[in-house]
């Protein structure tokens, strides 16, 4: 298949929409489904269709690059991506207004957990064994079982807290 631009346009232009579109949801932590999959694998399917497009207009970069006012915007989104690298400290970063409970209910022992969600200790440890989680002690936190990722612990409060 020959690289043309009533290919390549397209493909770009569509990615572009559903990348722009589910970087929003995900933003606004209003995404559902598969959004955040979908943002994440097909995004390389815009990588793609830009650097083709990159190729086939590859005259006009260069032109942009000689020219004092692309280079500035190029150049700024350069320094961007550099600066975004640099570790952000935690204290002023912002998150959503539920993650601070969430966390707290992740760090708390399962015998406190068990109590918030108005159960015994041994439903909890059934519910979580139906999880595939193993209790060794209700010392322990949710967090402890299974690890930092925030999704996996809301996912599993939310199979806790359930009324059955």
């Amino acid at each position: 298949m020959k690289m043309t631009r009533d290919w390549i346009t397209p493909i770009t232009t569509g990615a572009f929409l559903l990348t722009a579109v589910t970087g929003i949801l995900l933003f606004f932590h209003a995404d559902t489904g598969l959004n955040k999959d979908v943002h994440e694998w097909l995004s390389w399917v815009f990588l793609i269709g830009a650097i083709l497009h990159l190729v086939l207009n590859f005259a006009s970069f260069k032109k942009y690059l000689t020219q004092r006012k692309g280079q500035v915007l190029m150049g700024s989104f350069v320094l961007l991506l550099a600066l975004s690298f640099i570790p952000f400290e935690e204290e002023h970063h912002h998150a959503p207004p539920f993650v601070p409970p969430i966390r707290a209910l992740a760090d708390a022992p399962l015998s406190t957990l068990a109590q918030v969600a108005r159960t015994s200790t041994d439903q909890l440890r059934d519910r979580l064994s139906r999880e595939g989680i193993v209790v060794a002690s209700y010392d322990q936190s949710l967090r402890e079982l299974i690890g930092d990722d925030f999704r996996d612990q809301v996912h599993i409060l939310e199979e806790l807290l359930e009324k059955e």
